[in-house]
């Protein structure tokens, strides 16, 4: 017991939530990749691999969180020019050679193993506008050179992220926004960037609809602004479509996933009987909430959502506890990462949101996602064990105070009672003498 005590130190639930979404993870994994199964013909492969990657993200959420959280102030030093430069590398890649994968120029590899830079790159600035953030305080709030040093950080990375992966852009940009309101950067800049965003996107979306398809396949760097044309139309258009005439084909994956949310019920069908997942080519990852509710039902849907709700709740309990800025700002900016980037990749497959490339964070299968997301972990529950000794040095000065209180009375009563005795001595001298006296 004090081993499992001294190697899962830090926040309890944290740890509960982690466990629960691994294991839900693995169960779902080894469903959902019937696809991959069929093309390697080997039934283990998929799991085995996903299931060694888990172990690595665990021991590397064990190596972080033994890591005083002071240390993840240099990280962006390193991990931000790095992630830029495999970044424009990819980027570089993409137009010479044209190797994309799904249409899309993100991975590089590297030892015969998959790199997603954009992955490092939203570590890097998340911790760097945290440190700007906790550097940049004052009275009335965040400096305003804040706001600007996080905006020129954050921009040069959307910039080489969004052409070929504008989802993650824009999620990464919605996450340092909400740790810009909450590290009390001034409204005015914060709501006057967003006027002028809404507008440049209004005009964006407009012009996509204007110009056609085959012009943007022309343009170097907007080949994605098909697929983003597409997925708007096709999410926007809501015309009804008589079940006879329905093309499933038209639209496989938001189809494919619909169905498999309406046939689900109360409890599912049971894990590893998915009928959707031989339909879904993205079913063990992009789309794999739609096989967790067809597969565990509502109650499996809606706990995977309270896992998530849980960790952002807890997050924020354990920035209310530090007595510093910086490790506040890491963990809401942490947890709002993952839990936004689940709430966006379970809208899109219960068809809340047009289709996007985000994998549910700790449950898709993923190589780069889910090592980058173990250490957030990791980096949450060092900041929990930072709470805990806060906590255990406030206990320690109130029982020292009350003990000095304590001894204080003891002394004072003490200092009374030999008095006492005197004052009762010397009357009973008294009475002693007055009966000689007789």
């Amino acid at each position: 017991m004090n081993l499992l005590k001294n190697i899962f130190k830090g926040d309890k639930v944290i740890w509960m939530i982690f466990l629960f979404l691994c294991l839900i993870s693995i169960v779902e994994v080894f469903s959902a990749a019937a696809t991959l199964t069929y093309k390697s013909g080997d039934h283990w492969a998929p799991i085995t691999q996903h299931s060694a990657i888990l172990m690595v993200g665990a021991l590397l959420v064990v190596l972080m969180h033994n890591i005083p959280y002071k240390w993840f102030q240099v990280f962006p030093l390193f991990t931000y020019p790095v992630s830029v430069v495999l970044l424009v590398v990819v980027v570089a890649l993409g137009l010479a050679t044209g190797d994309r994968v799904n249409g899309a120029a993100r991975w590089m590899t590297f030892m015969g193993f998959q790199f997603q830079p954009s992955e490092l790159a939203k570590m890097a600035v998340v911790i760097a506008t945290a440190f700007i953030l906790s550097k940049r305080q004052d009275e009335n709030g965040a400096n305003p050179k804040a706001f600007k040093y996080i905006m020129i950080l954050t921009g040069i990375v959307l910039l080489l992220i969004a052409p070929e992966n504008l989802s993650t852009a824009l999620l990464l940009f919605t996450v340092v926004c909400m740790m810009m309101f909450i590290g009390r950067v001034a409204f005015k800049k914060l709501f006057g960037m967003l006027g002028i965003l809404a507008l440049v996107g209004a005009i964006g979306v407009g012009t996509l609809a204007v110009i056609p398809a085959k012009t943007w396949s022309e343009i170097p760097g907007l080949h994605r602004a098909v697929t983003w044309r597409n997925r708007i139309v096709g999410f926007t258009d809501k015309e009804e479509v008589p079940a006879a005439k329905f093309d499933i084909d038209k639209d496989a994956q938001v189809a494919h996933a619909r169905i498999a949310v309406a046939s689900s019920n109360l409890l599912g069908v049971g894990p590893g009987n998915s009928v959707q997942r031989d339909f879904l080519s993205q079913a063990f990852s992009d789309f794999i909430f739609a096989i967790v509710v067809e597969e565990m039902g509502l109650v499996g849907g809606f706990f995977v959502v309270f896992l998530y709700i849980c960790l952002l709740v807890r997050a924020g309990r354990i920035a209310q506890k530090c007595d510093r800025t910086f490790p506040a700002f890491l963990v809401m900016g942490i947890a709002l990462l993952l839990v936004s980037q689940a709430l966006l990749n379970m809208m899109v497959a219960v068809g809340l949101f047009p289709v996007t490339g985000q994998p549910l964070p700790l449950i898709s299968k993923g190589g780069t996602s889910t090592i980058i997301n173990c250490v957030y972990i990791g980096m949450i529950l060092s900041v929990s064990r930072y709470t805990a000794h806060l906590e255990e040095l406030k206990e320690h000065d109130a029982k020292l105070q009350l003990e000095i209180i304590h001894t204080a009375d003891s002394e004072a009563q003490a200092g009374v009672e030999p008095t006492s005795k005197a004052l009762n001595s010397d009357a009973t001298f008294e009475d002693e003498e007055d009966e000689n006296s007789d």
